[in-house]
């Protein structure tokens, strides 16, 4: 049920029913990953610094880890939606894949300096993300008006992006307090996740549909492709995946051509998420209108000038601030919109399995680019690494403007 409106025209009333028009089921999702991803972000924030400074990684032994951290565990994105679907428990599903999560922080102190350990920890921490983004995803779609995805998909998004904000400022708190201590940071991790668990419980409802649990063939979940839309979408989707960067180099590439200091490292990530939530709602609502397709691969042009900027010329740290915003923009314009796009290509009774099926195919591309990226580092170094990477993205987002999936209809 949608939340009253008031009718007050002033900016802070007017800010106030945006909220208030937006499903109070995905305002609750928002806030439980608000909250993850102030536990995630955390640890994502010192990750690279820890792998590549810390254990003394080369580039390409990053990307294979990155990769991994990208996309090894996509089987179980497909899982977690068939599962969600065959049960219609699409909250359980989703409470698994966060519970999953939150363990692994935990498990990262076990690990030690093992890089093989990390591996580890990483691939079953994406397997819990992997297990809870779709049907978290098809929550939110469930529960919106068709015509207002967008908008919803944008709140939520920058509910988890303001985490995503908080989590480096935690992260770097924690290791200033601790003297550097990671571990510390672990395990401040961990306990922030529990408090995500907790509100996944108390605070989200499921998406009731009558009937018992019925038998979901996992050949209906590959039959959703025969739907001509939604299969170019996800064709064109995972193109792009295979050419986008993954964060964690963009940021190991802002720390090394402007020599960024091992304490502000960690910092690098609220220009992204800085912009993000800026920008998630408003996005969102022009996506509703003007077209989702249009606003996603508008959003890889802003990626496409963000590595220009850091492979170009000029070295000014206004550039760098400006390409961290355009990274940003990047994914308000392309994170949520994407599954707002698909979303209405779906029935009701598999959207949770065809959401994952998009996002599986995005995962494996993006685990091949981080490695590809990593390679090229290694063999040519940081600038023939971008700048094949930019040319192969232009190339793919204008074709992908070209060779329109389909018509949407607004």
């Amino acid at each position: 049920m949608y939340l009253a409106e008031t009718r007050s025209s002033s900016p802070s009333k007017q800010t106030g029913r945006l909220w208030r028009r937006v499903p109070a089921n995905v305002l609750a999702l928002g806030v439980v990953s608000l909250v993850t991803d102030i536990s995630s972000e955390m640890v994502t924030a010192i990750l690279p610094l820890y792998l590549v400074i810390g254990l003394g990684l080369n580039p390409l032994q990053f990307g294979l880890l990155d990769g991994l951290y990208a996309g090894a565990t996509a089987v179980l994105r497909l899982a977690g939606g068939h599962v969600a679907d065959r049960w219609r428990r699409l909250k359980a599903v989703a409470g698994i894949g966060y519970g999953l999560s939150a363990v692994c922080k935990l498990g990262l102190l076990a690990a030690g300096s093992s890089v093989a350990a990390i591996g580890g920890v990483l691939a079953v921490d994406r397997a819990g993300k992997g297990i809870r983004t779709a049907p978290r995803d098809a929550l939110i779609s469930l529960s919106t008006e068709p015509s207002k995805l967008g908008r919803a998909f944008g709140v939520h998004r920058a509910l988890d992006t303001f985490g995503a904000f908080l989590g480096p400022l935690v992260a770097a708190g924690v290791l200033w307090a601790s003297l550097g201590d990671f571990n510390a940071v672990f395990v401040g991790s961990f306990c922030i996740a529990c408090c995500g668990v907790l509100l996944l419980v108390l605070l989200v409802k499921d998406h009731p549909r009558p009937g018992p649990a019925i038998a979901v063939p996992l050949r209906g979940m590959l039959g959703l492709l025969s739907i001509k839309a939604f299969r170019r979408c996800c064709g064109w989707a995972a193109m792009l995946g295979l050419v986008t960067i993954t964060d964690s180099f963009v940021y190991l590439a802002l720390q090394r051509r402007w020599e960024v200091s091992t304490a502000l490292f960690p910092l690098l990530p609220i220009g992204t998420a800085g912009t993000f939530l800026l920008l998630a709602v408003p996005l969102g609502r022009l996506a509703d209108r003007v077209g989702r397709w249009k606003l996603f691969l508008a959003g890889h042009g802003a990626l496409v000038l963000a590595l220009l900027l850091l492979c170009g010329p000029v070295k000014s740290p206004l550039l760098a601030v400006v390409a961290l915003g355009l990274h940003g923009a990047f994914y308000a314009a392309t994170d949520g919109v994407l599954p707002a796009a698909a979303g209405p290509l779906l029935p009701e009774h598999l959207r949770a399995s065809g959401l994952a099926l998009l996002q599986t195919g995005q995962a494996l591309a993006r685990m091949v680019s981080a490695v590809l990226v990593g390679l090229v580092w290694t063999l040519w170094d940081l600038r023939p690494a971008l700048l094949a990477t930019t040319a192969a993205l232009l190339v793919v987002t204008i074709a992908a403007a070209i060779v329109r999936p389909w018509e949407e209809a607004r």
